[in-house]
């Protein structure tokens, strides 16, 4: 009867270790997936930080009305 190489008892070790790293890892991978599904992501489809903002000229949040006449006022003195 042969014997085995005791070298081939730790290869065996090794490989079935690093197969049990991966099943480890494929676990925790479907873990975070399911976990980034089940949050509160794209739900809505819009962005929260944006959300209510209407395309074209915004208020000034600073309250400083700025009327048309500013505009002419500021022409006239360059042009002096």
């Amino acid at each position: 009867m042969a014997t085995r190489n005791p070298l081939a008892r730790g290869k065996r070790e090794r490989e079935r270790a690093r197969a049990e790293k991966q099943k480890e890892k494929a676990a925790r991978r479907a873990e975070a997936r399911a976990r980034r599904g089940a949050g509160p992501g794209e739900s809505g489809g819009e962005d929260p930080d944006i959300a209510g903002i209407v395309p074209g000229p915004q208020a000034n949040p600073w309250g400083d009305e700025v009327g048309p006449d500013a505009d002419d006022d500021a022409e006239e003195e360059a042009k002096n």
